[in-house]
């Protein structure tokens, strides 16, 4: 059997991740979930990646969890209870480490992405997608409700831009997911990849640890009130200025040249 997920890295610390599993539309299942959480959690300490773009082989991104592998733990003697808090406790775990890794994710949709594959790409930091891509929280149309792509939803769109989502189970457009800030931008197949490349490349070009300062703050800081997140944000200004880079980014910036990192 293929691998659930390609790694490719490239010379300028580019790693892509590919969900290999086109057959099951690149469903989460426990064996997808622990592949794609391992690639982010080696890709988190490795000095050689500086930016992840995560895609898809197949005409779905991810269509969510694998309902056949859910449908046969029902079989259990608890009807599969075990195996479903698990498999939530084990998905969230790998969404919330794409949240928190030091490096920028970057989605590339091209095609439908629905339920906690939706999720996956609202866990991201960026995501671009194909204008045939298509998004949907539908599980309240087979009685379950996306309580946990409702997290990642929440924080990424307006609440009633998310309700109308979790509510209908509606499909959303690529445009109409630009429109409500699930996504970026939108653009042709053929030119997707060339889009999230020529992204990932110039977030690449940037010091490493001014990225992993830059994000972790971010994240952090949302969830403070406006004087507590002047206050904290000021502090990590501070400490940025004082590291090498932000010595040397400004210097060269006087200088009229090209900065060189060190990551320090």
């Amino acid at each position: 059997m293929s691998e659930p997920i390609e790694q490719a890295l490239s010379d300028n610390g580019v790693l892509r991740l590919t969900l290999n599993n086109p057959q099951r539309r690149n469903a989460l299942s426990m064996s997808m979930i622990a592949a794609l959480h391992d690639a982010i959690k080696q890709a988190d300490v490795s000095t050689a990646v500086k930016v992840i773009v995560l895609g898809a082989n197949g005409p779905a991104f991810s269509a969510g969890h694998d309902l056949k592998e859910i449908t046969a733990a029902r079989e259990q003697p608890d009807k599969g209870r075990a195996f479903f808090s698990t498999l939530m406790g084990q998905c969230a775990a790998m969404m919330t480490d794409i949240v928190t890794c030091s490096k920028p994710v970057i989605a590339e949709v091209d095609g439908i992405a629905t339920a906690a594959g939706c999720q996956l790409v609202a866990s991201c930091d960026l995501a671009y997608a194909s204008d045939t891509s298509r998004f949907a929280t539908p599980g309240v149309n087979i009685g379950l409700f996306c309580s946990t792509p409702m997290v990642a939803l929440s924080r990424n769109v307006a609440n009633k831009h998310a309700m109308e989502m979790l509510l209908t189970g509606d499909m959303f457009s690529a445009c109409d997911a630009e429109r409500i800030g699930l996504i970026n931008r939108v653009t042709d197949s053929e030119s997707l990849k060339t889009l999230t490349h020529d992204i990932a490349s110039k977030i690449a070009e940037k010091s490493s640890m001014t990225l992993a300062i830059g994000k972790a703050a971010f994240y952090r800081q949302k969830d403070m009130d406006l004087v507590q997140a002047y206050a904290y944000s000021a502090e990590v200004m501070v400490d940025n200025m004082l590291t090498k880079d932000g010595e040397e980014g400004i210097t060269a910036f006087v200088e009229k040249r090209p900065p060189v990192w060190r990551n320090e």
